[in-house]
């Protein structure tokens, strides 16, 4: 097993009975960790506001009284910590990383809080991107909390896989926006979840309408959405949408998203909590 090619069908132990073909890829959590809920908020693109999403979710909860964390799995373009207003480099305990902490006391973990200078780009392969993840879940001492949200980089690739298959991940969160183009990508993360055998908690379809600040009049600048379609199709009960509204890119570049209205997203986060 420590040479395993995963290829069943030629496998002598698997044929010996020495070995039933199931591999656990599960990573321990770090010894100084008491995560009670995992949740991964994931696209099969990028720019339709996962981070966003991320981030409104964990005030939400944070606003009900559940501890939190978020952990920034986005490794090339992290921006979780810019939205919280955390600044400040991760600590350490002589052991372990320690998370660092939003105003309202979010736990934070990301590549952005490390790295001497957070403008400086991550040329990193995809197995060294996926390690780091794992040392995010492993090496960092996140304390007691109630909920993590895992902030997922788009598409269906090696970071993806590796949370899904090395977290203890209770559910997904799938965020899209309403082009047809956008919505048919989206499948593709519907799909890998499904194939993971992860539920999805929640479907989220971010930028779905713009009300004129002048006349109240309702504008759909990306068409109509499909979120309660493919929400329909798969079976998630649990839909929500957000508006272009200004105030939510004001609040991020000002690094006060916890001071926003997560209400948007209530429904997504009742189905988690």
């Amino acid at each position: 097993m420590g040479e395993c090619n995963h290829n069943c069908a030629e496998c002598a132990d698997r044929a010996s009975g020495k070995c039933s073909g199931e591999q656990s890829f599960k990573v321990a959590a770090n010894a100084k960790s008491d995560v009670r809920k995992v949740i991964a908020v994931m696209s099969g693109k990028g720019g339709v506001g996962k981070s966003l999403v991320t981030e409104l979710l964990a005030v939400g909860a944070a606003q009900r009284g559940l501890k939190t964390a978020v952990l920034d799995a986005d490794i090339t373009g992290p921006s979780i910590p810019t939205a919280f207003g955390v600044a400040e480099r991760v600590t350490s305990d002589g052991e372990n990383m320690l998370p660092c902490r939003t105003q309202s006391g979010i736990g934070v973990m990301s590549l952005n809080l490390l790295v001497e200078n957070p403008a400086d780009p991550v040329v990193w392969r995809g197995p060294v991107i996926a390690g780091a993840v794992k040392q995010f879940w492993s090496d960092v001492a996140w304390g007691d909390v109630d909920v993590m949200f895992v902030d997922m980089p788009p598409g269906t690739g090696d970071v993806p896989l590796t949370v899904l298959q090395s977290l203890p991940v209770a559910g997904v969160v799938i965020v899209t926006s309403p082009q047809d183009l956008v919505s048919l990508i989206v499948e593709k993360a519907v799909r890998m979840a499904d194939m993971m055998k992860v539920p999805i908690l929640g479907l989220v379809e971010n930028m779905s309408e713009f009300r004129c600040p002048d006349c109240g009049k309702v504008h759909r600048i990306f068409g109509e959405g499909k979120a309660k379609e493919i929400a329909a199709a798969h079976g998630i009960k649990a839909v929500a949408s957000i508006p272009i509204d200004a105030q939510y890119a004001k609040a991020v570049d000002a690094g006060a998203v916890e001071h926003v209205d997560p209400s948007p997203i209530r429904a997504v986060l009742d189905a988690i909590v």
